[in-house]
């Protein structure tokens, strides 16, 4: 049977897929453009869109398990249940779900609440699913790695709460290892939630200190106020996605994005291996700034 990635030209994934291939799944693609999709040999390649319910009844077709990936956009909880319904009706078994890391408890940012959403409607649909929660990804530092690299400063709202970020590689991973398991399976298997997170959990501060221990001379922490981050975001994003990541930024603020117990452990038994540091990101950049 076939495994279908959405997403599938992203950053997760396209190494989602890149995992499955090496292990020798049968992998489908799905994406807007096909002349464009660069995939490893042996991915067949759907055409189709969220809002185009037809190219998604032919995406389907056949497919056993799917990585259901939605970017954050305006309509993305519409997107969501239009391909949980059509995967449904196309009888497809098993899902993977990439979702965030507590939904329930940031319930008043936008792209929080959307994902808490389509998590429940898996629930109420019965669909045997792994829902996975990353926390904030190191790689969303890339955005700024100019600000702290030329300027000094680190100007993510990050807090004092801390933040367990957690590498995309290591998100890509864990997709593909839940996707296989549920393939392969012999039987369908009980639904199950995982929180992904990184092996440290870091402040506002720690991580200046480390940048100013990779590049050798000082980085201050510069976030915590949302509002200025707001207006900054509206040079590069629409408002109200600005506004969401300003409401996420409040929440860093009061809440943080905290690991559970043995949520580490769990990880690095699943990966054999231990999770990717936001010091070795860092450390990447430096060398090469």
């Amino acid at each position: 049977m076939t495994i279908l990635v959405t997403g599938a030209t992203g950053n997760i994934g396209s190494q989602v897929i890149q995992h499955l291939v090496e292990r020798g799944a049968d992998v489908r693609a799905l994406v807007r453009d096909p002349s464009k999709a660069r995939f490893p040999a042996g991915v067949s390649v759907a055409k189709g869109d969220f809002l185009d319910v037809d190219s998604l009844r032919v995406a389907f077709d056949g497919v056993s398990t799917l990585f259901l990936l939605n970017a954050v956009v305006s309509d993305e909880f519409t997107q969501a249940l239009i391909a949980l319904n059509v995967a449904r009706a196309a009888g497809v078994e098993s899902i993977v779900y990439l979702s965030v890391i507590h939904p329930d408890v940031y319930v008043n940012v936008p792209h929080f609440a959307g994902k808490f959403g389509v998590e429940r409607m898996i629930e109420h649909m019965g669909m045997n699913a792994t829902i996975l929660r990353p926390a904030y990804f190191i790689q969303n530092d890339l955005s700024i790695k100019d600000v702290v690299t030329g300027h000094g400063v680190y100007p993510m709202p990050v807090g004092e709460k801390g933040l367990a970020m957690i590498d995309v590689r290591d998100i890509a991973e864990i997709a593909a290892l839940e996707l296989l398991r549920r393939e392969q399976a012999a039987r369908p298997l009980a639904p199950t939630r995982l929180n992904l997170v990184g092996p440290d959990t870091l402040t506002g501060a720690d991580i200046a200190a480390i940048w100013s221990d990779v590049l050798a001379r000082p980085v201050s922490y510069g976030g915590g106020d949302t509002a200025a981050f707001e207006q900054n975001l509206k040079q590069f994003m629409p408002p109200w996605m600005a506004y969401d990541m300003r409401m996420m930024g409040d929440r860093f603020l009061t809440d943080g994005m905290l690991p559970e117990g043995g949520d580490v452990e769990r990880l690095t038994t699943l990966l054999g291996r231990p999770l990717h540091s936001y010091r070795d990101f860092a450390a990447q950049i430096a060398a090469s700034a």
